[in-house]
């Protein structure tokens, strides 16, 4: 008869055995091409991490399907840094704690307005609304060809491929080596950075599992992340280095960190575990 003790030595390998790393940062990009901005923890819904990529810039010259002003075309997109007025509201629903009371689990609401008003701190220094007309005015600057851009605002995440992006410090660290150059990770504008305990490009064995992180959130991992010229423009200075993507195309097929899908919604935090859960 086996003891209890042995049990439960076996159960905790078992749990460490499914603990794939934890949480390095979180990120979210509150405009579409735009810096960056790094917070502590979030809530992240069905829809993606709470107040990322809540407006965008529509260009009338944009590709059909793919209407935005966006950092390949307007490298100095990058270097724009937006910050709410009230970082404080925008980590979370306004009713999470009573809408996690309704059974099984109701839908936070969306933000209210006057919570998620957006600065932008351009390049010169200057603070800009994100609404002033005169941000447009700045972005068009250089641009070749007809172009007529707007403000576009959304209470959901304006994302082009899936809701949330994940990718491990060791995945970027080989890129890093292979290329031989030191690699800002913002280059890969993920919303989940995480120190793996498995080999770089590890998270590609995830695709179709379940992850946990932290003590509720759930995603599921969809598909490798597939790459697109942004990584190669540095996110400090905008410099625009395309042997970056070559790199990545010939040795990994053009791929670099994983697409998710949210399955249940919950709050995250720098430093929670990842978990896969059993099929």
């Amino acid at each position: 008869m086996v003891s209890s003790s042995v049990i439960l030595e076996l159960l905790r390998e078992y749990k460490t055995k499914m603990i794939i790393g934890t949480v390095e940062s979180l990120w979210r990009y509150p405009v579409k091409s735009m810096a960056g901005t790094e917070v502590s923890e979030v809530f992240m819904g069905f829809s993606g991490i709470y107040g990322d990529r809540r407006y965008a810039i529509k260009n009338s010259a944009g590709r059909k399907g793919f209407p935005y002003l966006n950092a390949n075309v307007r490298h100095q997109m990058l270097l724009y840094h937006p910050q709410f007025r009230h970082p404080e509201r925008t980590l979370t629903p306004p009713n999470l704690t009573e809408a996690e009371k309704i059974e099984p689990g109701a839908n936070p609401t969306i933000a209210d307005a006057e919570d998620m008003q957006l600065d932008i701190v351009a390049p010169s220094g200057e603070i800009i609304s994100v609404e002033d007309p005169k941000l447009l005015k700045l972005l068009i600057e250089g641009l070749s060809g007809n172009n007529q851009l707007k403000l576009v605002r959304s209470d959901r995440a304006l994302y082009d491929c899936r809701p949330v992006s994940l990718i491990s410090m060791q995945t970027i660290g080989q890129i890093e080596s292979e290329f031989g150059m030191p690699l800002h990770k913002l280059r890969f504008r993920s919303n989940i950075y995480f120190n793996s305990e498995r080999d770089a490009f590890g998270e590609d064995n995830f695709v179709g599992s379940r992850l946990r992180i932290g003590s509720k959130a759930t995603v599921m991992v969809l598909e490798r992340d597939p790459r697109c010229a942004l990584i190669s423009l540095d996110p400090v200075t905008a410099e625009n280095n395309p042997e970056i993507l070559r790199h990545v195309v010939r040795q990994h097929d053009n791929f670099a960190g994983v697409y998710c899908a949210v399955l249940v919604e919950g709050l995250l935090k720098k430093g929670d575990p990842i978990e896969v859960l059993p099929d």
